[in-house]
């Protein structure tokens, strides 16, 4: 069997396919919607490849993972035709899961009382990039249904990722012992 090329030299015009077939400029909002998230899936690979991080910190990173990839897909996907709004592999429990893990997370963090950066150990380091990134997301999702019909589903488990990725950074400072560094005004 012969392996296929990686490269096919369709998009060297600028334009590449959604699922479907449908030809669309890269520089396209959906695009930008859905490579945020690969964006975003990427960086959440690189938090979970941490080392020491708990069994059950690594579980939950690689199930955003899995559903993420399932968001791409439906924003790969332009459903205007046909208003399909069910977003395959993704639905309330997905959100009502992330929901709870922030709920646990942060009861194992003290009362934040003041404004954080980003920073202290490594993981908490990364955790925040991937609250940015998801951050992004949630405004190119946005830009998107501005033109084209989006999930409430998706737009309110991306929303939930910003705050998890939060509450986690919080987590993995504490869990390290690691201070948290907090905005100074002056």
């Amino acid at each position: 069997m012969k392996k296929s090329n990686v490269y096919t030299m369709t998009g060297d015009a600028g334009t590449t396919s959604l699922v479907g077939g449908q030809r669309v400029s890269k520089a396209d909002v959906r695009l930008e919607s859905y490579g945020t998230i690969d964006e975003l899936n990427s960086f959440i690979g690189l938090l979970a490849s941490q080392p020491g991080l708990p069994a059950d910190v690594t579980d939950t990173l690689h199930f955003v993972q899995n559903k993420l990839f399932n968001v791409g897909a439906y924003l790969a996907t332009d459903n205007s035709d046909t208003g399909n709004m069910t977003v395959s592999g993704l639905g309330d429990a997905d959100i009502k899961r992330i929901e709870h893990t922030i709920d646990l997370l942060d009861s194992q963090v003290p009362p934040l009382c003041r404004f954080l950066l980003p920073g202290g150990c490594q993981a908490a380091s990364q955790a925040h990039v991937c609250r940015s990134v998801a951050r992004r997301a949630e405004r190119r999702i946005i830009a998107l249904a501005q033109s084209a019909q989006v999930s409430a589903t998706v737009v309110a488990f991306v929303n939930r990722l910003s705050d998890y990725f939060f509450v986690l950074a919080r987590f993995l400072n504490a869990s390290a012992g690691a201070d948290e560094i907090f905005w100074q005004k002056d």
